[in-house]
């Protein structure tokens, strides 16, 4: 009975959007460490926001176990760290005149098949090594779209499930009624008659 209420979950790590989520966490780390000057605020906040993408996808998928509320909160959380990144990343390349890849350009199209294939931040990881500023740049963007794609489809099921279900509160309380409805007709049924003789 335990399984209905307490399902085996928080294995965050087989999930895509953890894995695209560090994707996004290591090229941030490279990416602020090589072209951002020491001493730039925007390092700390560049690198505390893909770090809280990825770390509430953690926490959530931790939580999930004993509540889905917590679970679909800090999902929201990590989706909306994400989107703060990626204004960083849109700020970067115009405030520098450089290029945000139109969606419908090769560079963009080639760049969204690539991302779609790869959620191994090692791949990413050495193949920045080898990219411009505006490259990597552009590359972030794509994952982040992505990863909120993804948001959107998890956090939407999480939802359906919380208002089909309810929480783990109400399913737990559901399952003790079941338990005393069904322990209780099987006591009575077994429960001998008493004589009123002694």
């Amino acid at each position: 009975m335990g399984e209905h209420f307490l399902p085996k979950r928080g294995n965050y790590r087989g999930l895509i959007v953890y894995q695209k989520a560090e994707c996004i966490y290591d090229i941030t780390y490279y990416f602020t460490s090589t072209y951002l000057q020491k001493g730039d605020r925007t390092i700390d906040q560049m690198v505390q926001a893909a770090r809280s993408g990825k770390q509430n996808i953690a926490e959530g998928s931790a939580a999930s176990a004993t509540s889905s509320a917590t679970e679909i909160k800090l999902m929201n959380v990590a989706r909306a760290s994400l989107q703060e990144l990626l204004t960083d990343y849109e700020d970067y390349l115009r405030v520098r005149g450089l290029e945000i890849w139109d969606v419908n350009s090769e560079k963009a199209i080639q760049t969204r098949r690539v991302c779609a294939l790869h959620n191994d931040s090692a791949y990413y990881r050495d193949a920045i090594a080898k990219r411009s500023d505006e490259t990597i740049c552009n590359i972030a963007i794509t994952l982040i779209h992505q990863t909120d794609a993804i948001f959107g489809k998890l956090i939407s099921r999480l939802e359906d499930d919380f208002v089909r279900n309810g929480g783990i509160k109400e399913q737990m309380t559901r399952a003790r009624l079941e338990y005393r409805r069904t322990h209780g007709e099987e006591h009575k049924a077994n429960e001998p008659n008493k004589s009123h003789e002694d």
